[in-house]
């Protein structure tokens, strides 16, 4: 039994978003194989943006210290959001680092042989992201820019291990399609990886 913490981060609450029926899907196939999901949907979670870099340590608040805790006692992190102008939505960002604040993620003080000292060692992670283009013109000819840096910048120096990624090219095509992508978005919730 693996311990999920399933973040949907579309900052629209509104449950019509694909993105939160892709978090559906995940969240049941993880349960059906016996996982334990803890799921925050950021569009529900009331937090801001952080301005200066001494926000960094000090508390986060309240609903986004629960996600911490959730995250501190998961063992894989699930993660989706839509692609917005070649990136992540602004408040998805914000979420990350609402939640890296007081060195949550690393510990750049640490006197650790390993600095900075990666808090996320021992979990793995799974991006998901959903865009109106197709996947592999994102991968080619985009070279997956902005995933690439959440994966290595964020996650992988945090240390997750291993980050995988999911992209969902085309999500405003057929019903078929969408099926297809629920159907997958499932099946990675029951593998948990």
């Amino acid at each position: 039994m693996t311990r999920i913490c399933l973040i949907n981060a579309h900052p629209d609450p509104a449950p019509e978003r694909f993105c939160h029926a892709l978090a559906d899907a995940c969240q049941a196939g993880a349960e059906s194989a016996g996982h334990t999901v803890s799921r925050f949907d950021a569009g529900a979670i009331d937090y801001g943006f952080l301005t200066r870099a001494h926000d960094f340590s000090t508390p986060a608040p309240d609903a986004v210290r629960a996600v911490q805790d959730a995250l501190s006692a998961s063992d894989h992190l699930v993660l989706i959001y839509p692609l917005w102008l070649g990136t992540m939505p602004a408040r998805t960002k914000a979420l990350l680092e609402q939640l890296g604040r007081e060195n949550f993620f690393l510990d750049t003080g640490s006197d650790s042989s390993q600095w900075p000292a990666r808090k996320m060692r021992g979990k793995s992670a799974r991006v998901i992201v959903t865009m109106g283009m197709p996947e592999f013109a994102y991968r080619l000819f985009f070279r997956s820019h902005s995933l690439k840096a959440l994966e290595t910048g964020i996650l992988g120096l945090a240390g997750f291990s291993p980050v995988r990624s999911t992209v969902f090219g085309m999500v405003e095509g057929s019903a078929e399609r969408r099926a297809r992508m629920l159907e997958d978005a499932r099946k990675l919730g029951a593998q948990a990886r």
